[in-house]
């Protein structure tokens, strides 16, 4: 079957997972081409040279640490003309006279587009649904309501009239729309590979709080080990250890950490969660997914869901780490299986 995937570059998360499934239909012998733009083009191109097609992408605005909303609107007002132009160009290009059996968004709206346009089934892979697709079982604060209307909208729009939705989760949650289907977090095969144990290091991945005030909240935690991923640097303060990025010291530091220490995004979280990991999770705000990602972490009984990196809480968190433990045990995921044998069914019904 010949099938074109399209997915977004913002963040890393959308790229790492999307390459376990553009691999995996390889390997079932689909002939498969990407759409994507900037790192995560960039990434998929070197996996998969001339199976890659570069197209603009759109990308959220942040004031400080936080993504700023009405930023990003002015943003995407300023660069949506040029941006649709280059896009319709690549359309003319590459996808016109381009013959697909089947499109997978991984929540990418020009795949989806070629698809209504060309009358191609269509198929949505993601984690960010849920919002729309899902009844949120947790409570929203009324501060977080309105980006949760607006979450919702946005969710709604990107990838219309799919024929299925496989939702990918780390948690439990009945769909409210039909053609929906839940399926185990997307894990990468270096996740897969590891041999997980517990040392005395915490592993804190994040890049939005300042070096200054994370220090000044670490140090007050003068009896644990952290190592910290993020500011792509190698530096040591006492107890804590600030690290460039390297694949794999960070994957040996995080299947030995006791305790993980990070934002909201999905993937992360998804892979800490596989692993066992006790997450204390502070979602960036004004990101409704990373917020309803952490709350699940609290929900779920994996973790903590807190507003910023806070001494107290750390240390209350890292005292209760045997409670989080607990309920960590329930979960289980074996590999990618769920969502394969889900994804061939869908396939054969399409070329069927």
């Amino acid at each position: 079957m010949k099938i074109l995937y399209g997915l977004p570059s913002e963040g890393m998360g959308h790229a790492t997972r999307s390459d376990v499934i553009i691999d995996y239909l390889l390997q079932q012998q689909h002939d498969v081409e990407v759409i994507t733009s900037d790192r995560a083009f960039d990434f998929l191109n070197k996996k998969y040279p001339g199976r890659v097609h570069a197209i603009e992408g759109f990308h959220l605005a942040f004031q400080g640490s936080d993504v700023s909303i009405p930023k990003t609107i002015l943003q995407l007002i300023r660069t949506a003309p040029a941006k649709l132009k280059a896009n319709w160009k690549q359309y003319f290009h590459f996808l016109r006279n381009k013959s697909f059996d089947c499109v997978i968004s991984d929540f990418e709206t020009y795949a989806a587009l070629y698809a209504k346009l060309h009358q191609v089934p269509l198929l949505s892979i993601d984690n960010i649904q849920v919002i729309d697709r899902c009844k949120p079982e947790i409570v929203i604060p009324l501060h977080e309501r309105k980006n949760f209307k607006l979450a919702k909208q946005v969710v709604k729009m990107k990838v219309l009239g799919a024929q299925h939705y496989l939702i990918t989760s780390f948690f439990h949650i009945e769909p409210r729309k039909k053609n929906t289907t839940l399926v185990p977090s997307i894990i990468r095969k270096t996740v897969l590979n590891l041999k997980p144990s517990v040392q005395q290091h915490v592993l804190i991945y994040q890049y939005a709080t300042s070096e200054e005030e994370l220090l000044a909240t670490l140090h007050q935690l003068p009896n644990e080990q952290f190592y910290v991923f993020g500011f792509n640097k190698d530096e040591q303060h006492g107890h804590v250890h600030f690290k460039s990025f390297s694949e794999e010291e960070f994957l040996t530091l995080f299947a030995s950490a006791k305790a993980v220490l990070c934002h909201g995004g999905f993937s992360f979280i998804s892979e800490a969660v596989y692993l066992k990991k006790p997450i204390y999770s502070v979602p960036i705000a004004n990101q409704f997914e990373q917020f309803f990602n952490a709350a699940y972490v609290q929900k779920m009984g994996y973790g903590l869901h807190a507003t910023h990196f806070d001494a107290l809480a750390i240390h209350s968190f890292l005292a209760h780490l045997n409670t989080f433990e607990s309920a960590l045990t329930h979960y289980t995921q074996s590999g990618n299986t769920s969502l394969f044998q889900t994804l061939d069914t869908l396939l054969k019904g399409i070329k069927c």
